[in-house]
């Protein structure tokens, strides 16, 4: 009966999903007013909370912060493995499983990074970046309370990606998998971790954006589509002083 659901689930937001992007081939404002008056929630949201964790992040010693990005992001690769396989980029897909694999054994959980050291740096893909190879369109553009901008495409996908990603599996959906399972707090502490770790990285250039932006709304939306932008397509400009804008 899960599997059942679990496939309706997925049918219908599929379905949306090609209904929305038939119709908007580009990342149109569909609900512009609704998405701004959002957006100065979440920057509420970051004045008062993420920006003052974030900046006594910043103060914890270089190597906890290093070991805590190498984790996060090494956890973040098993949602890469299976978007490889769906985007039929195998060469990819060794980077992947090769660097999840050394990281998570000599590399102590992922804390370390050896696997970076002999070549392995797999790219990070979910299941919007598969739908973009695809040719599916954006959709709409919209933001989303706390989780900030998105669009038609990106939101459907990501959904999806808590029924295909192996660690979603084992702690928000808490089931088992090779003997290993979590729950759903260890599912969003996370993402939390990820999110406070993106936005420590990024602390000047926040405080740049805000300060020389004339429209802070639409510079983000600007940054947001051409990063999405850059990742379906697997661009060199991918890494940039941004790095991952949709954590």
């Amino acid at each position: 009966m899960q599997i059942t659901k679990k496939i309706k689930i997925l049918t219908i937001s599929v379905s949306i999903l090609l209904f929305v992007t038939t119709a908007v081939k580009s990342a149109e404002e569909c609900f512009e007013k609704t998405s701004r008056a959002i957006f100065k929630f979440n920057m509420v949201v970051d004045d008062v909370i993420l920006e003052p964790i974030a900046k006594g992040y910043n103060k914890l010693p270089d190597p906890l912060r290093k070991g805590t990005n190498n984790f996060t992001s090494n956890i973040g690769t098993l949602l890469t493995i299976p978007n490889n396989i769906l985007q039929g980029n195998f060469k990819q897909l060794g980077h992947s499983v090769g660097s999840f694999a050394i990281n998570s054994t000599i590399g102590v959980l992922g804390v370390l990074n050896p696997a970076e050291k002999i070549g392995l740096k797999p790219n990070k893909e979910d299941v919007g970046q598969t739908l973009g190879s695809y040719g599916i369109g954006p959709g709409c553009y919209f933001v989303l309370p706390i989780l900030g901008p998105t669009t038609a495409r990106d939101s459907i996908g990501l959904i999806a990606d808590t029924f295909v990603d192996p660690f979603a599996h084992v702690t928000l959906r808490e089931n088992e998998l090779l003997s290993t399972s979590g729950n759903t707090l260890d599912y969003y502490s996370v993402k939390a971790t990820t999110s406070i770790d993106f936005r420590a990285k990024n602390e000047k250039n926040f405080e740049s954006l805000e300060k020389n932006s004339i429209d802070l709304y639409s510079s983000f939306k600007s940054i947001y589509l051409q990063d999405r932008e850059n990742k379906i397509n697997n661009s060199i400009d991918e890494e940039d002083d941004w790095g991952n804008l949709d954590n």
